[in-house]
Parts: structure tokens; sequence; C-alpha cells
């Protein structure tokens, strides 16, 4: 089967020292983001890349299933946002923003596209990942290698319903400990049902990079991949500063070009059916697909949601998803 592998990209803004025992600081003034890189085409400089981000608490490794599909017919790249995963960790907490997300990007596309260059660019992006594709795409004059070709939003848009801000605010940069990764992924899907059915199996594949190991001075359990401070910055965020950023984010929608398929979970809490309904008849028109029993958000690994992505981005090319 299949695996990727892993690679690195410096980014502007300094890191904090490092967490894990024995890795290195990164250079003065820059952090490291961590990327996944999968391609079966059988041309490791294969023009076609496909990017892929991950939710606010997840890490790249969410997108094994699809990526295993996708590799097949391009090179698929998945970050661990800053913060997240292999990815260094922020001196400023506050730099966990769309900004610096967004500006980390600028820095992988760069890299990616001058090791081999890049002729169709793709982007798929689950919730936060996806606001931070709407940020890339919707600003025209970005120094991108090419024009995004083809987005896919799972289950986020301009407008994101507080109560849902609310909800992931009571779990998000808690401290946690676990005995073992069972233990973990039964915590996880506690608070995570909304994901949808997965079998035990599905649920501990999604949940192993979800972890960390400790050293043993502190106990050698496990804990979440991701810095507690990324929850910083998210839990400033009043109910007045999020309808004010509404704004700006239908004003980055609007400026959307590229062909756009928005995945809802009909039962999301926090992308409402009516914002779906805006967004398909504004900016570029999505293509809404809706997945029932499902809330937020769909996790890319149910084969009618992989065959939904894959035939989107494939057509053009021809392909048959597998």
């Amino acid at each position: 089967m299949i695996e990727p592998t892993l690679n690195y990209v410096l980014c502007p803004g300094p890191a904090a020292a490092p967490e894990t025992p024995g890795r290195a600081p990164a250079p003065a003034q820059q952090h490291r983001m961590a990327y996944w890189e999968w391609n079966a085409t059988g041309n490791p400089a294969h023009p076609h890349v496909i990017v892929c981000v991950h939710g606010l608490s997840r890490q790249g490794r969410d997108f094994d299933t699809l990526a295993r599909v996708l590799s097949q017919h391009a090179r698929v790249i998945c970050p661990d946002v800053v913060g997240r995963g292999r990815s260094d960790w922020l001196a400023d907490p506050m730099g966990y923003q769309i900004p610096q997300y967004a500006a980390d990007m600028l820095a992988l596309l760069a890299q990616v596209h001058q090791q081999a260059p890049i002729t169709t660019l793709d982007w798929v992006g689950t919730s936060m990942g996806g606001l931070i594709g709407m940020g890339i795409t919707g600003q025209p004059g970005l120094p991108l290698p090419v024009p995004v070709r083809r987005l896919v939003l799972n289950d986020v848009g301009p407008l994101i319903q507080w109560q849902a801000l609310q909800r992931i605010g009571q779990y998000l940069g808690q401290p946690t400990r676990f005995g073992s990764l069972q233990q973990a992924a039964d915590a996880m899907w506690a608070i995570s049902t909304s994901f949808g059915p997965h079998t035990p199996a599905q649920w501990l594949d999604l949940s192993r990079a979800m972890v960390r190991e400790l050293p043993q001075s502190a106990g050698g359990s496990l804990t979440l991949h991701y810095d507690p401070a990324i929850a910083v910055p998210f839990k400033t965020l009043t109910q007045e500063a999020a309808a004010a950023g509404e704004a700006a984010l239908w004003q980055l929608y609007d400026h959307i070009t590229a062909q756009t398929l928005l995945l809802r979970g009909a039962q999301s809490d926090l992308l409402s059916r009516e914002t779906a309904q805006a967004m398909a008849q504004r900016g570029p028109r999505a293509q809404v697909v809706e997945f029932e029993g499902v809330g937020h958000a769909p996790t890319l690994v149910a084969p009618d949601q992989v065959a939904a992505v894959a035939d989107f981005l494939l057509t053009a090319e021809g392909a048959v998803a597998g």
C-alpha cells in the first residue's frame, strides 16, 4: 500500500522551543511546517498538484484515504498546519490565525513548484482548511505558481454558526493524557460523533496521528498532537468579532474564480443550509453536495464522500475515481 513521504518547508515567523526531545530548533525568525506528499503517478514531477488542508484541531494524515485515490493521478500535498502534527509550534500564540496559515501555504506552494513546476493546482479544505483556501483563492494578486483551478470547501463557508464555535471552544486546548491509543480514540470519538458513522478500524486509523508520546519524565503517556496554545486566539473571538469577519469572508468568497464544490454534512451545526444555498447563488456559485447522517465535518473516508471529491477534481483528467 502506498505511503506518503514527510517533508518540511521553512516559513516566516519565529518558532517556540521544540517540545520533542532531540529536535533541533528552527532557524531564527522561522518555523518549519511539515507536509505529507503522496504520489503514485510514476512521475515524481507530475504537474498536477492537489493540496489538502485539515480542520482546526486535526492534521494532514486525516486525508490518507482520499489521498490514496487522488495520488494515482496527481501529487497530493497534505500539510500539518503550524502548531499541529509534525510542524513546529509558534513562539507567539496569536500567530495561530488564518493570515499566518495562508502565508505558510504560499511558502509551501513556492517550494513544491520549485521542486517540480505546477501547471494544475487544486485545493481541498476541511473547515479551517477551507477558510485558508478561501484566503488563498479569494485574493487576486497573491504569488501563486498558478491560479487554483478547482476548490473543494468541506463544511465551511463565510458564515459560521456561533453555537458551533462555542461547542469547539469547550474542548480545544484542554490538557489531556491517555494511557493508550484506544483510550485516546474513545475520548476523541466522544466529542466527534458529528463526523458521522465510522467503523472502529476507521476511527482508530483517523486517531493514530492525533496523538504524540510524552517523554518518560512526564509519565510516558500520550497527549494530543497539537500546541494547546492554538486555542488562545480562538478563545478571544467574540460573537461581535465573528459577525464583523463575516463580511470580509463573503468578499473573499465573491472574488473566487476557481470552480467550487461545497460539501455539507446534512446535520452540520457549523455550516447552515441557508449559507450553503447562498454560496450556490453568488461568487463562484458552488456546486453543493450534502451527506445525510453527517454533521461537522465529513471526514472524506466514506466511499461516497471520496467519490464526490475525486469525481470533481479528476473529471478533466478522464480518470475514474477508485
